[in-house]
């Protein structure tokens, strides 16, 4: 965890509340003080992994349940420590639930952000995340804050791929902008030249597997044209490249490997027992493409991950075991659904729960309608069983327009 929270015990509203936990966003509106359970999160993030794992959207829904103003968050971002705390999961958190609030119609949010653009020691994620809003009645003069504050390469983060209306305001406003957008737009017309292709295409397996191994020009390319005719060699090249430390060329490996099929099910098995750095490529094609025969060993990884509290760890064997639907594995399912710090797990969770115990997971699909998760609502909107509770849910879902338009159209669908 990137901020060193301790997390409360998950048989508490407040440990379910950081875990991001659908039965908590449904008992918080019947307990007093759960308020304070919700701004502590937003102060203290929670999350095991801020890079993936969602909590904004779940906290601004809850701040609106509850009637929360948003004076708290503002007094957690302006606080003295914003000057001297250079790390920016402080006010990550609590920018995104600003952010969220505006999505949801609570407009006082968008003041508050606009003031962190401008004073913040973090501007930078509060002026992006305004652009992200899309609103242009937002961002009045802001224009001018980036246009002096941002060089070349910052203008160019701050530029989405798509259009977006603040950005063309602005653009028309500040010739550098306009530059920073031209040039967006002219790397995305840009396309990769095909003589560089067409010559790996022509090259033999022994010839890319040799320029893959120098690791120099044109590795990368040689490593998923070697993945692209899925030659077993990609394998060998695996067990040389992943022991070794982190690497981008381990990762095209990792990238290519994704592409193949059963026929690397016997190497991966003895990646997966052996450990000798390749056991996590290993357990994923178990997951994937793993039999019957490979239940007893997902079963041991799993058990030793929740055993351990390594989340992580979890997320190969719980996928494998719930496309191979063992029902064995039901219990520890459910240990890691309620313990977990790692919210991001849930939804292979879910999933392995409807594959392997129906009746069990509804439980779990009907308090998935709450989850943090957009893979857990998702799940849970295309499963859950049909009750007064949930047709409202699935309504509230299909009418917010802060919500994923996936999960909103099939609350749509589900709701007919």
């Amino acid at each position: 965890m990137s901020n060193e929270v301790v997390l409360e015990s998950a048989g508490t509203l407040h440990g379910q509340l950081q875990r991001g936990l659908g039965r908590a966003a449904r008992r918080a509106a019947e307990r007093a003080g759960a308020g304070e359970y919700v701004y502590d999160c937003v102060r203290r993030d929670p999350r095991w992994d801020p890079r993936c794992e969602s909590r904004g959207l779940y906290y601004a829904r809850l701040m609106v349940d509850l009637e929360l103003p948003a004076g708290p968050v503002a007094e957690h971002l302006f606080d003295p420590s914003d000057h001297t705390d250079q790390g920016d999961w402080r006010v990550e958190l609590a920018l995104d639930v600003l952010s969220r609030l505006v999505r949801l119609s609570r407009r006082e949010a968008a003041p508050i952000l606009r003031r962190y653009a401008e004073e913040g020691a973090h501007w930078f994620d509060a002026l992006d995340t305004l652009v992200e809003l899309g609103d242009p009645s937002l961002t009045i003069g802001l224009d001018e804050l980036a246009a002096a504050r941002c060089d070349d390469r910052a203008l160019g983060m701050l530029i989405p791929a798509g259009y977006n209306p603040v950005i063309e305001t602005w653009a028309a406003r500040q010739p550098r902008i306009a530059e920073a957008l031209a040039r967006r737009r002219e790397a995305g017309r840009a396309r990769r030249p095909a003589g560089a292709a067409a010559d790996r295409g022509e090259r033999t397996e022994a010839e890319l597997l040799d320029l893959a191994r120098r690791q120099g020009d044109g590795a990368i390319g040689a490593i998923f044209e070697l993945g692209r005719r899925r030659t077993l060699a990609l394998l060998d090249l695996a067990e040389e490249l992943l022991p070794a430390r982190p690497s981008r060329f381990g990762g095209a490996v990792c990238r290519a490997l994704r592409e193949y099929g059963p026929e690397t099910l016997p190497r991966a098995r003895v990646w997966a027992a052996q450990r000798g750095g390749c056991e996590d490529m290993g357990l994923r094609i178990l997951a994937r493409y793993g039999t019957r025969q490979d239940i007893p060993f997902l079963m041991d990884e799993l058990r030793g991950a929740v055993g351990r509290s390594e989340w992580h760890d979890a997320a190969s064997p719980i996928e494998g075991l719930g496309r191979l639907r063992a029902g064995e594995a039901v219990p520890l399912l459910k240990t890691a659904w309620t313990e977990s710090t790692y919210a991001y797990l849930r939804p292979r969770i879910l999933t392995a729960l409807t594959r392997t115990a129906p009746h069990t997971a509804e439980s779990y699909t009907v308090e998935g309608l709450w989850d943090c998760e957009e893979g857990v609502r998702l799940e849970a909107v295309r499963s859950a069983p049909l009750t007064e509770d949930t047709r409202i849910r699935l309504q509230r879902l299909h009418l917010d327009t802060a919500e994923e338009p996936g999960i909103r159209a099939a609350a749509a669908t589900r709701g007919l």
